[in-house]
């Protein structure tokens, strides 16, 4: 059922955003069928004397056929074409006045330069170059046997068509590659997106290397010592420390392989202590130095919760990028950052670690950005580090025109995922 569906041939246009221009194919081979069936007939028989029932056929096979020319316009040209042949050396077999067209009527080239046009929206170049050289062929044939003598006029359906051929095929190569325009545009932002995203995330990780490779050098360490520091330990107590501390060792060094994989050539100069909550006033101070007023309310002691590494760093680069965009993008604006230990859902969940960060609109407009080719990092960052530490964040404007970002980072480890 689904391969039947996707071989049905879609109507012209059909890829339209706006409903009336998905019909407007069909109102046009509408109102040209309804317009020169009958108006062949009539001239058929009245001014070129053909006889009525052959009018009406050859009328039904030039006009009718316009309709499947929507959906199947090469199948439609088959009939037409065929059609148009037959009406002309039909016409041979009567006497009709000079001043009339041969050896195609005015309605012929009307219905046919219609149906080049489909041709040339729907077909590829090469079936327009066979359609028009039959075009031409058949033109050309048909002059050799005039009623009344040659002209130029003789050769319209030809030119005519040849025109309609070229301007639909112009305008369907022009919507092609406006198409794969866009297509490439959509791809290529996904995959900047993608490369951003992977790019903060190896940097995540970095950082987080750091903390965890001081943590199990202590273990390390502890485990090596521990039998000078601890008197008469049994020999199998000395053996598990001893088993802890080559553990720990391998772990470690397993740790800094993975490093060097994740570190580039740009990244050599990454290998110092990375920064805590206690950083944060000198980041503040550092900011406020630049000429933008900043208010600090550092965080109060919370039941003696602990707060770990891992959550102090991610707190430390959410204020950092948050104060780096007021200095881009809000010049002057009064910005407030606070750190408050909370459970702000209060269910007891365990206590969390909020940080917030608003400014107010800048007191001018800036006149532009004052950083260009930014990398994108900021909020990509931001969410990944928070979703690192199971935490939540809120970023968007404020209705004054300001700008806001809350984070709420778990402070228990065991609610840190």
């Amino acid at each position: 059922m689904t391969s039947v569906e996707e071989e049905r041939p879609r109507a012209l246009l059909a890829g339209a955003s706006r409903r009336w221009v998905r019909m407007l194919p069909w109102a046009v081979a509408f109102v040209l069928c309804v317009a020169l069936m009958p108006t062949t007939i009539v001239v058929l028989t009245a001014d070129y004397g053909l006889n009525g029932g052959l009018a009406s056929g050859l009328a039904v096979a030039q006009a009718a056929p316009l309709l499947l020319a929507v959906v199947r316009p090469l199948h439609a040209w088959y009939v037409v074409f065929a059609a148009d042949v037959a009406g002309a050396l039909a016409l041979l077999t009567v006497d009709f006045q000079e001043r009339l067209l041969w050896p195609f009527p005015p309605m012929e080239l009307v219905g046919y330069v219609g149906l080049c046009l489909a041709l040339g929206l729907r077909e590829r170049r090469r079936t327009l170059v066979l359609v028009w050289l039959a075009t031409a062929a058949a033109n050309v044939g048909l002059v050799f046997v005039p009623p009344h003598g040659t002209g130029a006029k003789d050769l319209l359906l030809t030119i005519l068509g040849g025109v309609a051929l070229l301007l639909g095929g112009a305008l369907r190569e022009r919507y092609e590659v406006q198409r794969r325009l866009v297509e490439q545009e959509t791809i290529s932002e996904a995959e900047r997106g993608r490369r951003t995203l992977l790019e903060e995330r190896a940097r995540i990780a970095r950082e987080l290397h750091d903390v965890v490779a001081h943590h199990m050098s202590v273990i390390t360490v502890q485990a090596d010592t521990a039998e000078y520091r601890l008197a008469a330990l049994p020999p199998d107590v000395r053996q598990e420390f001893t088993s802890i501390a080559a553990t720990a060792r391998e772990s470690l060094g397993e740790m800094r392989r993975l490093l060097g994989v994740l570190r580039n050539e740009e990244a050599h100069g990454e290998l110092v202590p990375q920064p805590g909550l206690a950083q944060i006033g000198q980041l503040v101070e550092a900011t406020a130095r630049t000429g933008a007023p900043v208010d600090f309310t550092p965080c109060a002691a919370s039941g003696g919760v602990e707060v770990p590494e891992a959550v102090g760093l991610s707190a430390y680069r959410i204020v950092q990028e948050a104060l780096a965009n007021v200095v881009r993008h809000a010049p002057g604006a009064r910005t407030q950052v606070s750190l408050s230990a909370s459970d702000p859902a209060g269910d007891g969940g365990g206590a969390r670690l909020a940080v917030l960060v608003v400014n107010e609109p800048p007191p001018e407009p800036p006149a532009g950005p004052l950083e260009v080719g930014g990398t994108g990092h900021g909020l990509v960052g931001m969410r990944e580090r928070v979703r690192l530490v199971g935490g939540t964040l809120d970023v968007g404007p404020l209705p004054d025109g300001g700008f806001r970002v809350a984070a709420h980072l778990p402070l228990t480890e065991e609610d840190i995922t």
